[in-house]
């Protein structure tokens, strides 16, 4: 992957016990350390304008994870595991740098990843921020806050879901704007809050174009299901891990302590996890996409939002604490979108104030 990078940001390949990969650096690295971990269909790339804007004493940190720009490409996704071999990665790369503990930072999948660092490594984390994450539950295919499935083989959720036309033109490479679903296009609609384009939009693009393509990579495996809309999850890659069929138990995210501060941060115009979040057959159904939709009480539209803050509230009662901040008039990224605005509240968090 040919992505320039930021003056200030030093790109370095990076081999753990598990990876290897790019990691991208910012900062004095006797500082403590933010470990950022990206979203789906994207890499470290996204995060460079916030490793910069970082304080003095921070130690920026922001990997390629598996299945993902300069990740190695011949290590895979196990989508059985749910988010484990990421999460695995993340406490990996630490050991490998000679971090004990991190300030970790998720968004969207990056965010799924660090729900399950917290139930697996609770005692690696200083802070937890979580921009715009993933439901605990995983991604589709659930009906209440308790993540409740939707159908016994979690039909509509998994690789399977995804738009066979938008897979195809992020196998073109395409760049362009003259298909509504390329990539700059689909960024544009249902990532920021439009009208907002970022100002190194192509390299976002580009960055989205590095994910690793295949039936063990992106979009990932499927198999049919009896159950509407008749797909149900495979077992590889990113897409097919962010099942709930993957990820049913989520008490470990409360149940282990020590419990560090969360940060919960989040645009109100976010069309991507949201309780009704655009790519969720819930929210779809009823426009006849998929014929034969079975109604909004056998197939409600996932309740993202009201699931985070289910978890996150039996986390508060188990010792942790957690402030929801929601930024108006923004989209899936406040930290690409309003940076300003993001780092007011993300600075206050690290630096543990109120």
């Amino acid at each position: 992957m040919s992505i320039p990078t930021l003056d200030g940001i030093t790109a370095k390949k990076i081999t753990s016990d598990r990876l290897t990969t790019r990691v991208l650096f910012s900062g004095d690295e006797s500082g403590a350390a933010v470990l950022f971990l990206h979203g789906n269909l994207s890499s470290a790339t996204w995060w460079e304008e916030t490793m910069l804007a970082l304080p003095a004493g921070f130690f920026g940190i922001a990997p390629d994870m598996r299945g993902f720009g300069d990740a190695d490409p011949a290590a895979k996704i196990d989508a059985t595991r749910g988010m484990r071999d990421l999460s695995d990665d993340a406490a990996a790369l630490l050991d490998a740098l000679g971090i004990e503990k991190a300030h970790v930072v998720g968004n969207s999948l990056g965010g799924s990843v660090v729900w399950q660092m917290m139930a697996d490594y609770p005692d690696r984390l200083l802070t937890v921020t979580q921009v715009a994450p993933g439901s605990p539950f995983g991604y589709g295919a659930t009906k209440d806050v308790e993540g409740t499935p939707t159908t016994p083989d979690f039909a509509g959720s998994g690789g399977g879901l995804t738009n066979p036309a938008f897979v195809a033109q992020v196998q073109a490479g395409d760049t362009g704007l003259d298909s509504p679903v390329s990539p700059r296009a689909v960024l544009r609609a249902l990532v920021y809050r439009p009208p907002f384009i970022p100002a190194r939009e192509d390299e976002i693009v580009a960055s989205l174009l590095s994910i690793h393509q295949g039936e063990q990579d992106w979009p990932g495996d499927s198999v049919s299901s009896p159950n509407w809309p008749y797909v149900a999850p495979g077992k590889w890659g990113a897409n097919n891990a962010l099942s709930p069929k993957y990820n049913r138990d989520v008490s470990g995210i409360y149940a282990n302590p020590p419990n560090v501060p969360v940060l919960w941060i989040r645009g109100d115009s976010d069309l991507t996890v949201s309780n009704t979040a655009a790519a969720d057959p819930g929210t779809w159904g009823p426009s006849g996409l998929v014929p034969n939709y079975p109604g909004t009480e056998a197939y409600p539209p996932q309740p993202m939002i009201d699931q985070t803050r289910a978890v996150l509230e039996k986390y508060a009662a188990h010792g942790g604490s957690f402030r929801e901040v929601v930024m108006a008039e923004t989209g899936h990224v406040p930290y690409i979108e309003k940076p300003d605005e993001f780092n007011k509240y993300f600075h206050q968090h690290i630096r543990g104030q109120a």
